[in-house]
Order: C-alpha cells, then sequence, then structure tokens
C-alpha cells in the first residue's frame, strides 16, 4: 500500500524554513504543533544555533530533542522572545483556529509568553472566515454540565481517543462561528471550560504563508 503524499507538503517547508531564518543565536524559542512545526523544527536545527527551545505538546517536545535542538520544560523559562506555531484556520484579520491535535491551550500559553508570535501555514489553510469546529479543551470533572451548556450556543461532539497533554476532555464545537470576539467571550463564561481554539489578532504578530516553488507571503498587523 502507498503512503498518503501531502499535497502542501512544500508550501509547508517553504513556511518552515522561512521562519527559521529569523531566529538568533541566544535565543528563547516556543515551538507549538503540528505538520507545518516539525518543518520549522528540521529547519530550525539545520542552523546549528545555540537556542534554548520550550514544546508545546509532547511529540513537538520528542521532534525538537531527535534534532538536537535544546528543548527545556517551560517552569524554567518564562519569556520566550519568540513563539512559532501552526493553525487549523487564518482569516484575513489574523483571527485564528487552533487545536486540530489537542494542544492549543498549551499553545496559547506559549503565544502569550513571546515577545513575537509568528503563525506557519500552507495556503489551504487561509478562510474568508473562521468557521467550526471550533476545539474546546474542558474538565472531565462536570462534563455533562459544561456540554449542556455548550450546547445552548450550539452542537459540540466529543472527541474519542487522547485527551489532551494536561488530561483534559477534547470537545468540538460545531456551531456557527460569525463574531469570534463574542464567541470567546462566551466560552469564557463556562467554568468547566479549561481553553477554547480561538486565538484573537492581538496575539498574533505575523502570518508567513507557504506558496508554491518555495515563495512565501507574510501577512502582519497594520
Amino acid at each position: 500500500m502507498s503512503e498518503t503524499v501531502d499535497p502542501w507538503v512544500s508550501e509547508k517547508q517553504a513556511a518552515g524554513a522561512a521562519v527559521a531564518l529569523v531566529v538568533e543565536a541566544g535565543m528563547r524559542i516556543g515551538i507549538g504543533s503540528g505538520s507545518t512545526v516539525t518543518h520549522f523544527i528540521s529547519a530550525l536545527a539545520r542552523r546549528h544555533l545555540q537556542i534554548r527551545c520550550v514544546a508545546a505538546s509532547p511529540e513537538s517536545d520528542r521532534l525538537a530533542r531527535e534534532a538536537g535542538l535544546h528543548v527545556k520544560p517551560f517552569d524554567v523559562l518564562d519569556r520566550l522572545d519568540l513563539a512559532v506555531d501552526g493553525a487549523d484556520q487564518v482569516a484575513s484579520d489574523l483571527w485564528l483556529v487552533k487545536g486540530g491535535g489537542g494542544a492549543h491551550t498549551r499553545e496559547k500559553v506559549v503565544a502569550a509568553a513571546a515577545e513575537r508570535f509568528v503563525v506557519v501555514v500552507s495556503s489551504n489553510k487561509l478562510v474568508e472566515g473562521l468557521k467550526p469546529p471550533v476545539p474546546l479543551e474542558i474538565l472531565e470533572f462536570g462534563l455533562g454540565a459544561t456540554l449542556r451548556e455548550l450546547g445552548e450556543l450550539g452542537p459540540v461532539e466529543t472527541r474519542p481517543g487522547p485527551t489532551t497533554p494536561d488530561g483534559h476532555r477534547l470537545v468540538d464545537y460545531l456551531g456557527p462561528v460569525d463574531d469570534p470576539a463574542v464567541l470567546a467571550a462566551f466560552f469564557h463564561t463556562i467554568p468547566g471550560v479549561v481553553s477554547h481554539g480561538l486565538f484573537a489578532p492581538r496575539l498574533v504578530s505575523e502570518v508567513i504563508i507557504g506558496r508554491r516553488y518555495g515563495a512565501t507571503e507574510r501577512w502582519q498587523k497594520e
């Protein structure tokens, strides 16, 4: 049986390599998760810089260590110079949806701790407006009550399989995402919701989009 070929792999490689070039020796780097970030890790390791890193997911931690990067616990580094992560959706106003892999809470903590947060994506992640699903990390305690309250706004679906890196349940909100700011505020009112996958533009410094033939495009705040 032949392996499935990712049609966007060259764009992911281009985006990952482009952001690796902005890293300087001595920096503290936050590493997110996802397929595009794996290309960033590889490109960064090839530069052989003296840097310190924190990883937002166990998988990224493993990949970074195997690549030879110096990974530290996040209780050792409390501030970062640069954080790099992928996204499931990127709107033109720089609202993001993240959390397809379930690590969005940690990814948000890493992004918020960085002086500069750069998002790397292939062009298929660009959207005119955000749409479901929006991943949610919720407590196991009171699960039914939390799901009932979320269901008052729109349908939700509990994911089977592994929990989040911190042992919480993963749920996908499947309702409308007409106004991300309003929806994010609603999620914050529900005590059982640990974090949601909506990332506000205030967190994002720039987006690097991989294009065909190794080209990249940059979106930045106006």
